[in-house]
This record gives structure tokens, C-alpha cells and sequence, in this order.
């Protein structure tokens, strides 16, 4: 697939993702979502890539939304559609096995919000704006916002953001949760390059199935979710990994390095 909106780059053991629609300010539109979607398939097939970071074109905005000038003129079928795509690809970003940081350079509004929550970690820039507008425009948020930003912040707090349609900025998203870190704009991607190649230089297996009973367990009773930790720690004895760092720990030396088996 050619890519018209996505630029794809690799660095070392980390993908970088760049949605590029300067001049809509990086708004996704069908043809943007479907080249995602297309982009996490070579990330998902890419053993050498360990994690991700999710970033916009230039220094003014993230996402600034689902594309309006798309949406605008659709019918009952049309916007359910729509929505459907965005959850799908935003779902398969969420369940990605390789960990995602967004890197929030700007308006992260409507769909920006919700691209970066279907993300596992959100440092943002001093300069990066949130929040669900929908409501002002008619709509409810849908691509997953009703959903993740209640998970994140808290009922009331969303239904606060979501009714009032009121954006808020970096200090208070971080106040609220809704960010993991807050950092000058010319430090965000350094910021993010560093986190994410912390994350890649433990081992891949291990932190793939810490993600998964994460993100199963936050979705039933505390019994059930110790089950899939539970799962998830006896799983890792069957690899190589395991075996080679805790005989280094106990022979008091470092580790060669994971082999991701």
C-alpha cells in the first residue's frame, strides 16, 4: 500500500509513526485510518520492532479530530460505518502486542483524544491541547471516548469533558491522569524515544504478556484478572529469557541481552 498519510520510520528496536495531513492539522479521514490499520500489520510482523511511538506532522497539532469535512454530509449508516472503522483500528492499536507511546505535540481533540487513549502511554507537550468537542457539533464522541476516557479519569470527570465539550491543556490533563507526563515541546520526542527504549531493552515476552493481563484484567472481577496474571507470570518460565536473567541476578551479573525467546 502506498502511504499518503502515514509516514512509517524504524530506529533501532523502535517504530515511529507519524500521521502527516498537514493541512487538515493530522484529522483522520477513512483513507488516514485505513493506512494505520495497514502500518500496525508491518509493526505486528516486525519482530525487530519492541515498541512504538504515535505522533503527528509538525509542532501545532497531534490529531485535531476525525476528519469533518468527511463527516459532514453522512447519513445514520454512513456515520455508524465511520465509527465502526475508527474503532476497529483504534482497538487494534490498543491490543497491539508491542507497547505504544503517544507523543502529544498538540490539539489532541475529538479523535486525537481518542487515538492517543487507545495508546499504553501519553507524554505530552506543554503546548497539547485535549478534550471531546462532539457535543458542540452534534454528535457523540466515537471513536472509543465514552469508553477510555471514563477507564482513565474517572465517571465524573468524563462526563464532565464530554458534556461541556471544553478542551483542557497539558497541566490539567496531567493533573487529571489523563497524561503520564507533561514536557517542552523541543524535549517530547527525546522524551519519548528514551521511555520507549527502556521499554524495548527488558524482556520483549515478558512486557508483551504484562500488557495483555493488564489490559484483559481491567475488563472483569479482581478474581478473574489475577487468573490471567497468574497465567501470564507461569507463561514466562517457558523461556529462554527467564532462565538466562534470573541466572545472571544469581550469579550477581547482568544479563547478555533478551532474544526475545
Amino acid at each position: 500500500m502506498e502511504l499518503k498519510n502515514i509516514i512509517l520510520e524504524k530506529e533501532g528496536k523502535i517504530a515511529i509513526v507519524t500521521i502527516s495531513r498537514p493541512k487538515a492539522l493530522n484529522a483522520l479521514n477513512s483513507e488516514t485510518l485505513t493506512e494505520l490499520d495497514y502500518v500496525l500489520d508491518q509493526i505486528e510482523d516486525d519482530n525487530e520492532v519492541l515498541a512504538v511511538i504515535l505522533t503527528g506532522a509538525g509542532e501545532k497539532s497531534f490529531v485535531a479530530g476525525a476528519d469533518i469535512s468527511e463527516m459532514k454530509d453522512k447519513n445514520v449508516i454512513e456515520g455508524r460505518k465511520f465509527g465502526i472503522l475508527g474503532n476497529k483500528v483504534f482497538r487494534r492499536l490498543e491490543l497491539l502486542e508491542k507497547p505504544v507511546i503517544a507523543a502529544v505535540n498538540g490539539f489532541a481533540l475529538g479523535g486525537g483524544c481518542e487515538i492517543s487513549m487507545a495508546c499504553d502511554i501519553r507524554i505530552a507537550s506543554t503546548k497539547a491541547l485535549f478534550g471531546q468537542p462532539e457535543v458542540g457539533l452534534g454528535i457523540t464522541p466515537g471513536f472509543g471516548g465514552t469508553q477510555r476516557l471514563t477507564r482513565l479519569v474517572g465517571m465524573g470527570m468524563a462526563k464532565q469533558l464530554i458534556f461541556t465539550a471544553k478542551n483542557i491543556k497539558a497541566d490539567e490533563a496531567l493533573r487529571i491522569g489523563l497524561v503520564n507526563k507533561v514536557v517542552e515541546p523541543e524535549e517530547l520526542m527525546d522524551t519519548a524515544k528514551k521511555l520507549a527504549n527502556t521499554i524495548a531493552n527488558n524482556a520483549p515476552i515478558a512486557v508483551k504478556l504484562s500488557k495483555q493481563a493488564i489490559n484483559r484484567g481491567i475488563q472483569c472481577d479482581i478474581d478473574t484478572a489475577l487468573s490471567f496474571e497468574s497465567e501470564a507470570f507461569g507463561e514466562c518460565f517457558s523461556t529462554e529469557d527467564q532462565k538466562d536473567a534470573m541466572t545472571a541476578f544469581v550469579e550477581k551479573r547482568k544479563p547478555e541481552g533478551f532474544k526475545n525467546r
